[in-house]
């Protein structure tokens, strides 16, 4: 029972980490090629070069600030309640992910609706491969 708890206080964090890389990884590529299929539409120039790097420094912040402690509230509870359900870390990865930018436009409109959806679906994407590395890592020895 000891090394068991033992185990979990390092396979936890582990895979945390594993799967905050994992869904981190799939956010910038994916983002990336999302907004270099926008930029190929438009006229380029210099300012659009230092636009796409400002984007993708606060892609990177957004991630790394705003999510991480919904995913840790989530990693908790699955925890405690003993959940090995893939599909309760898949989905929940994504829900994770896919709320902020929808909460980060509350209250305010876009200048283009449609691009909000591919942004809530790369958003969505990288949780659900978080929540699936978690779930290969520790999730499923709950």
């Amino acid at each position: 029972m000891f090394w068991r708890a033992v185990g979990r206080i390092i396979l936890v964090p582990l895979g945390l980490v594993l799967a905050s890389l994992a869904a981190m990884f799939i956010l910038v590529t994916l983002g990336m090629e999302r907004v270099t299929q926008t930029m190929h539409r438009r006229d380029i120039d210099a300012d659009s070069v230092t636009a796409m790097f400002d984007l993708a420094q606060q892609t990177i912040a957004l991630f790394s600030t705003f999510t991480i402690v919904p995913a840790i509230l989530l990693v908790i509870v699955g925890e405690v309640a003993r959940i090995r359900a893939s599909l309760y870390y898949i989905l929940g990865g994504g829900a994770v992910l896919a709320a902020w930018p929808l909460l980060s436009r509350l209250g305010t409109v876009a200048e283009d609706p449609s691009q909000l959806g591919v942004v809530w679906q790369v958003f969505a994407t990288a949780g659900f491969v978080g929540g699936f590395v978690y779930w290969l890592i520790a999730g499923r020895r709950a």
